[in-house]
């Protein structure tokens, strides 16, 4: 159990310090604008899963709590603040859910800084994107991405299936918010009822890492035409 603790404070401890980098960089506008243009794009590849009702609210997880172009800086000074505590009222499972989505925001930050200090000016379009994209040359990084991505999915099937966690989670909602970590427990409590009535994890999980592993190795390959999908943006 320590061990989990121990990494999610070097997870907030980094994430962190890549929010500091941003700021003397001055890199939070292009920053969000890169992160709404990825979204746009996640929703473009995974068009199918986002229109199923089954999958909808787990896909609206992904984007809004890991991927959007959100600040969460107040969650992860949350966090910091509790985490000793954590382990005496959070399940093991939750814990180690928490512990994947973290580290997988942290480097998803990490991953979108590098593209934006990569981007060439301007609006982001496809050639600029899959040009920073190469130029990053972080593969190992991004495959890392993906798996985590696969854990915390196959996390979060687990923990909706523990006794009692949604009685938990609602008697915990008040408390949480008087202690001042309420973003935090509305995370938790989000990635809670989005997987809750997904059913098997697989079919939502499965189709999402075969094709960011493809396309991410399409990127890579600098296959033409552009493997990136069009779109509004």
């Amino acid at each position: 159990m320590s061990l989990i603790l121990d990494n999610i404070i070097q997870h907030l401890h980094h994430a962190n310090e890549l929010h500091e980098h941003t700021q003397k960089a001055q890199l939070i506008q292009p920053l969000r604008e890169l992160q709404h243009w990825q979204t746009k794009r996640l929703l473009a590849t995974h068009q199918d899963l986002w229109q199923s009702k089954r999958f909808r609210p787990a896909m609206g997880f992904f984007i809004d709590e890991l991927y959007g172009p959100q600040d969460f800086s107040q969650r992860d000074q949350e966090l910091a603040r509790v985490v000793p505590k954590m382990a005496k009222i959070i399940p093991k499972q939750a814990l180690e859910s928490l512990e994947a989505a973290l580290r997988l925001n942290s480097l998803s930050l990490a991953l979108d800084i590098a593209l934006t200090e990569n981007l060439a000016s301007g609006p982001v379009t496809r050639k600029s994107y899959a040009l920073a994209y190469v130029q990053c040359d972080n593969q190992e990084q991004r495959e890392e991405q993906i798996v985590l991505l696969e854990r915390l999915g196959v996390d979060l099937a687990d923990v909706v299936k523990i006794k009692g966690i949604s009685t938990l989670l609602m008697l915990s909602r008040k408390p949480a918010k008087m202690a001042g970590v309420e973003s935090l427990h509305k995370f938790l409590e989000s990635g809670f009822k989005s997987f809750k009535k997904l059913g098997n994890v697989d079919e939502f999980i499965q189709p999402i890492i075969t094709r960011e592993r493809a396309l991410k190795n399409a990127l890579f390959a600098q296959q033409v035409p552009n493997p990136l999908p069009e779109f509004e943006a």
